[in-house]
């Protein structure tokens, strides 16, 4: 089994369409309700739907990893992308910043290179 996408809820498309480019998602499928970006590595995709409202309450974080990280944010702040919390090293081996998007859904963008499915605490398989 793997990951094929996330779809989040969106007010207003062309915002969100705007914003996720900006991220450096290309976008593969367009119609009057509903966006589809790919991932500029590997094979997963990321959607979005219209809605009347996006919830309040919810508490889902999408995660975007990119080798390029501090680069990265300091582009996007440079085209008024505001970061709750500017890259900074994490005690679980990571470097991440968090932000939100146009209605407001968590992103967290990181570099963990090895460290994001190999940390040292990584439980072993069993056979």
């Amino acid at each position: 089994m793997r990951l094929d996408q996330v779809t989040v809820g969106t007010i207003d498309l062309d915002s969100a369409e705007r914003f996720y480019s900006l991220l450096g998602l290309r976008l593969i499928v367009r119609d009057k309700h509903y966006l589809r970006f790919e991932c500029p590595t590997g094979d997963s995709t990321f959607s979005i739907e219209h809605v009347d409202a996006v919830p309040a309450n919810e508490q889902v974080t999408i995660y975007f990893e990119t080798d390029q990280l501090d680069a990265d944010c300091k582009r996007l702040q440079q085209a008024g992308v505001i970061f709750d919390q500017p890259p900074a090293d994490m005690p679980w081996l990571w470097r991440e910043a968090r932000l939100r998007d146009p209605d407001g859904h968590k992103l967290c963008l990181f570099h963990a290179g090895p460290n994001r499915r190999n940390p040292p605490w990584r439980l072993e398989r069993n056979s």
